[in-house]
């Protein structure tokens, strides 16, 4: 591993925009989470993606660019839709997926005919996405730079420590600093390949705000009802995000009363054998005179507010799942639009 810090390093930029042009892999910033990216015009180089992180090759990725006019190079079309879409959240956490140019990005889009197609807004990600066009690098695919179906990464040491046991001769991944991520969950897509809009995956912008832009309704592929005729799109499977523990979605009221349950067990027992991790971690937003009585749950806050709880979701999940407890407990979110994306992340991290 190896970790370039631009606020350390004057050319970690460059040093960064060298390795993508010469095929190699880079962990980068952007604003929702960290990806693993490989130039996304080189085939060799994107199916280094899919052996470092263990993804099906027909799971296609999202190209990053830095402006439209880069985009323009990977697609066949670029729809009205998209374009109004592009104009108003690029850059952002949005992403469009449009018809794919033949000749272009064929391993990236997992063999498709349709390509999704994004411009961060990170000022690291932008800086790198220049570099790499001034290297005749247009687009860069990257995927969530985690093993595939786990927690995404938001912080550079997520990345660290997700890839330091490389192993069975697999490239070396280096891995850009930028920060924690500012939204903290993937960006929304939104099909635009076909007669009228889809959204595939919410993130921070909600369905309202893209049908403003879009000026037409926009349909949504859920994870519980998917539209059987909708393009593979990353992170659209209905088993994802997943911690090593099991997790499980909950109300208030049933999750007081599953810890009702099992406090005799944890009380007699004392949790496991001393020394041991505790069985049971819960992430909710409500707090219960039950925390003091069940002594050994390890407990965390959900932020009551759906920005700050997106931000804060994953590195979460993280910091449960490293306790080493079994199960994750989870409140369910709020059903205002503004949850969606945090609610579509928990119903597939808890379908795993």
């Amino acid at each position: 591993m190896r970790l370039l810090d631009p606020a350390q390093q004057p050319d970690a930029i460059e040093q960064a925009a060298r390795r993508l042009a010469d095929g190699g892999l880079l962990a980068l910033p952007t604003e929702t989470v960290y990806g693993l990216g490989a130039r996304a015009d080189d085939d060799a180089a994107v199916a280094r993606i899919f052996a470092a992180k263990g993804r099906p090759s027909d799971h296609p990725l999202i190209v990053h660019v830095p402006n439209t006019e880069a985009a323009l190079h990977f697609a066949r079309a670029f729809p009205p839709v998209a374009q109004r879409l592009a104009r108003a959240f690029w850059p952002g956490p949005l992403t469009v997926i449009v018809p794919r140019e033949p000749s272009m990005a064929t391993a990236a889009a997992g063999g498709h005919d349709t390509i999704g197609l994004r411009c961060p807004d990170h000022p690291v990600a932008l800086a790198l996405l220049n570099a790499c066009a001034a290297q005749g690098v247009l687009g860069v695919a990257a995927p969530s730079a985690n093993r595939f179906g786990r927690i995404s990464p938001t912080r550079a040491e997520h990345v660290l420590n997700e890839f330091e046991d490389r192993g069975q001769g697999l490239d070396e991944v280096w891995v850009l600093q930028g920060g924690a991520c500012e939204v903290g969950i993937e960006s929304t897509i939104i099909d635009c390949s076909r007669e009228h809009p889809v959204l595939l995956r919410p993130g921070r912008l909600t369905l309202a705000e893209i049908e403003a832009v879009a000026g037409e309704p926009v349909q949504w592929s859920k994870p519980e009802a998917p539209d059987p005729k909708a393009p593979k799109a990353s992170g659209t499977l209905l088993s994802h995000y997943a911690p090593r523990a099991k997790l499980s979605l909950l109300d208030d009221v049933h999750l007081a009363a599953a810890l009702d349950v099992i406090e005799p067990e944890l009380t007699a027992a004392e949790i496991r054998e001393p020394g041991q991790a505790p069985r049971v971690a819960v992430y909710s937003r409500s707090v219960w005179a039950w925390r003091a009585k069940h002594r050994g749950v390890v407990h965390l806050s959900m932020p009551g507010d759906a920005a700050t709880a997106a931000h804060d979701l994953f590195a979460d999940l993280r910091e449960l799942d490293a306790t080493g407890v079994d199960l994750i407990w989870v409140e369910v979110p709020p059903a205002d639009a503004a949850w969606d994306g945090v609610r579509d992340r928990l119903t597939r991290a808890a379908a795993s």
